[in-house]
């Protein structure tokens, strides 16, 4: 399960993800989230930001973003800074944008107070997207 937090209304989107890797789920987790505009005027999809952990600090999901205009802040891993040559630049990254994530976390924590959600009780991917958001409904309602 991935969750993904846009705009200043804290629009909230969550995406099944098939394995470890969060490559693949990015670009189908990003149009999930829909910011309304002011006025008649279709919502906006692109995120201006974007906050993540460090499993999202892979070079493919940087330059995923970059190619995009999307601005992200996430760290890098040690093996990163570690593997990085002849010194190099580090990517940019704010720590005071970063502290917000833990609204993403506190959204996780609340959802694994619901038995089936925490063990994956279901069998499917579309039955466990159903029960999460059921979750969320009657927990922010």
């Amino acid at each position: 399960m991935q969750r993904l937090l846009g705009g200043k209304a804290g629009r909230l989107a969550a995406c099944r993800a098939r394995g470890i890797d969060p490559r693949p789920v990015v670009p189908r987790a990003l149009p999930a989230i829909r910011v309304p505009r002011a006025g008649p005027e279709r919502p906006r999809v692109r995120p201006t930001q974007v906050l993540g952990d460090k499993g999202y600090s892979s070079r493919a999901i940087r330059t995923w973003f970059r190619w995009r205009g999307i601005g992200h802040t996430v760290p890098e891993r040690a093996d990163q800074i570690r593997n990085r040559h002849r010194g190099g630049r580090p990517p940019a990254f704010d720590k005071h944008l970063y502290k917000r994530r833990n609204v993403v976390e506190r959204c996780f924590n609340r959802l694994k107070q619901w038995r089936g959600i925490a063990t994956r009780y279901d069998k499917t991917a579309e039955c466990y997207q159903a029960a999460v958001t059921l979750a969320s409904l009657l927990t922010w309602a």
